[in-house]
Order: structure tokens, then sequence, then C-alpha cells
């Protein structure tokens, strides 16, 4: 059962310098976010849904809620295809690779006030104000309806929806990846998001059975109510028609009391300064068959392969790269990484290192000739390449937006 653990080299001290108090509540006036009573009736019974009973709760210096909820009472366990699932506590296998460097641990500003008791997990609180921020409450947490027809880098040709600055893999069979993402704070118009993310594919997009796995950093004030860099994951089967959300929604399965998903990440890197990352690897495990997350060398949780269709199986494709999503039609101001061109190279423009994919013996090896996705250059751009030293293969990606040359 022992194992080579890939190792990640993660210089990552999770520390916000801002603090943020808790918003006025919008339950008091039917006049507030939302509109109607009804709607705000909705919002309160959608709560009581979501947010589990905690064994404690910690308030964070960046202003979040902390529930440490039973590992049992999570809200995977909402999924009608896991009422009995039996919780697998930790992969029966990781990766293998040569390297054994112990990663550097990740951290969340919410531990400078507590922390999780064994057995429970920690989740970021959903607030009355998150969901009414949502075009619908039952749109809340999920890639909602104005986007549903392109919110997959296969179709960004055809879209003015989303932006991307990608690359991919050739398709084949794949069992997971692992990569180092370059952390940064782009500057974001109000309700638009931008986030640097992997993909984990199967299926197909124009049949409506896309399957994917997604993680990595955003910045999305609709959805947080902050421009903070938070850690995210989200999951579909059915090419975010019905199925899947953002963050500890019915389905992923989490199993780790240190990390909390949705949670701010800090420090970003500063342009021409220091530079941070994170170290992300998704793998299928090869005896459960659970696609499982692991962050900083942390095992964090699955998603266990039933909630799936074609990725019970293997992903086809695996993609790496930036996405800006603009609230309004046309071109926008919303960068992408850094909000600098790939050109500019190391320290001033957002890059993905050590990219290697999982093959079906569980061994990490880097990946070549990757593919490069970049409907719209002028905006936002992408490079790629190869070293023999601690990068690997690797890509800058990025951009403003809105400039001169960017229609």
């Amino acid at each position: 059962m022992a194992a080579t653990t890939r190792a990640c080299l993660v210089a990552l001290v999770v520390a916000l310098a801002f603090l943020f108090s808790e918003g006025p509540s919008m339950v008091a006036s039917g006049s507030s976010a939302g509109g109607s009573v009804e709607r705000l009736r909705e919002a309160r019974n959608f709560l009581r849904r979501v947010n589990k009973a905690p064994v404690i709760s910690i308030q964070s210096p960046d202003g979040d809620i902390i529930d440490c909820v039973p590992i049992s009472k999570q809200p995977a366990f909402d999924h009608p295809l896991l009422k009995n699932h039996i919780i697998q506590m930790q992969p029966s296998y990781h990766p293998y690779a040569d390297s054994k460097i112990a990663p550097h641990p990740v951290t969340q500003t919410w531990h400078q006030n507590g922390k999780c008791p064994e057995n429970t997990i920690p989740i970021r609180r959903t607030k009355e104000e998150d969901v009414l921020r949502a075009s619908s409450v039952n749109w809340y947490g999920k890639k909602g309806p104005k986007d549903l027809q392109k919110f997959h880098p296969e179709a960004s040709a055809t879209s003015g929806a989303h932006q991307y600055a990608v690359a991919s893999t050739a398709a084949g069979n794949y069992y997971g990846t692992e990569v180092n993402i370059n952390l940064w704070k782009p500057v974001t118009e109000t309700h638009d998001f931008s986030l640097t993310q992997l993909w984990i594919i199967a299926g197909s997009y124009s049949n409506n059975d896309l399957n994917t796995i997604e993680t990595g950093w955003q910045v999305f004030q609709d959805l947080y109510g902050d421009n903070n860099t938070r850690l995210f994951i989200y999951w579909t089967r059915d090419a975010y028609q019905t199925t899947g959300c953002y963050n500890l929604c019915p389905g992923f399965v989490q199993t780790n009391n240190q990390i909390a998903i949705g949670g701010t990440l800090s420090p970003q890197s500063v342009y021409g300064g220091s530079q941070y990352e994170i170290c992300v690897l998704v793998w299928k495990d090869p005896d459960s068959s659970n696609w499982w997350l692991q962050v900083g060398g942390i095992d964090v949780g699955y998603w266990p392969s039933n909630i799936f269709t074609h990725l019970a199986d293997s992903a086809s494709n695996v993609e790496w790269g930036g996405e800006v999503a603009p609230f309004e039609n046309g071109q926008t101001s919303t960068q992408m990484g850094s909000g600098h061109f790939p050109s500019e190279g190391f320290g001033k423009a957002s890059y993905i290192r050590n990219i290697q994919v999982v093959d079906s013996s569980n061994h990490l090896s880097s990946v070549n000739g990757l593919s490069l996705i970049n409907p719209t250059p002028n905006c936002y751009n992408i490079q790629n390449g190869t070293s023999s030293n601690d990068w690997g293969t690797y890509i800058f990606y990025g951009g403003p937006g809105r400039n001169p040359n960017c229609s």
C-alpha cells in the first residue's frame, strides 16, 4: 500500500493583511438585494438546507465564518447517489514520482482563531447576502443560465461570453494531473470573475454529456462578496446543464479538517517582486476509482466516481490556464492572471509550471506537445515551454482585457 507522494514545493503562507467585518443582514427589509419577500423566504429555506449544524464555529479575520461540521453531516451526502456512501478517509495510493521533498503546508487565515476538531471538516458558511447576489436562489453557486451554453474552452472559439488562455493535452486516457499554480489577485469588474484552474475532462460539450473536475483559484465578487483570491472546486457531468456547483455542494466528499474550500489564499504574487504558488494534484485512486484532491501536500477529499458518467473510467483530456467571465456582452477590463501578457515573463506574467499527468500505472510524467487555446490573443494570451530544471513543462498566460488592440 505504500507509495511515493509527488513533491510540491509550495511558496505559500496563507495570512491576510486585510480585516473585513460582516456585512449588514439582508433579512430586515423586503427592499434589500433580491427584492421580494418570497425571494427572501426562498433564500432562508436554502440556507437551512446548506448550512449544516456545526460542532464549533470560527470567526476568521477576513470576515468568513468557518463552521466545523461533523464529517458525516457534510453537504456531499445531500446528493441522491451518495445517500449510503461509505467515506474513504484516505486514498489507497498516491501517484508515483521520483522526488521525495516534503511540500510546504497550506495555511488559511481562519487558523489564527482556532481549528476544527478531528472528525469534522471546515466549511465556509453561506450567508444570506451571498445567496441574494445570485440571479436566483436556485442558481446560487452554479454557473448560471446566461452562460450555460459557453462555459468550457472547447466552445470558446464561438463564444463572446467567456474568454480563455488555456493549454490542452492531445486526446488520450488520463488519470489525473499535478501543477504548481502561481497566485495573483487580478482586478475584476464588479460582476465578472477571473480564475486560474485545471480541467479534467471526459465526454462532449456538444452532446451535453461533458464531465469535468475543476480546481484552482478565483476572484469572484458575486459569489463571495469580496475580491479575495480563493481556493475553489467545481464539477459537472452534463455540460453544466443541471449538475455541479462551486465548492462544498452535494458531490465532493471532504475528509480533511485543515483546508476550507472557498477560503482565501494569501499572500499573492507582486508584479516585479515576490512570487507565490500552490501545488495542486488531482488523481484517480486505483482501488476506489474516486478522484482525489490534494492541495499543498494535504489530501483534502474526493469526488466519488459514481457521480460521473464518462469520468467514472478515465479522462480524455486535461487543460490548464485562465478564464475570464464578463457580466456584460463585449470586452471587459477584467484582468486574467497578473493582468499582464505572457511575453513579460517570470515575475510579471502569471504561470503554471511542472505540468504533469497521471497515467494508467499511477505514475506522474511531464506532458509535451500542448495545444494552446487563445481565441482573443490581443486581450488574453498564452505561451508554453519546457525546462530541464525545476520548471518542467510550463505556461505563461494572462492579459489586461480591454486595451487599444483588444476590441
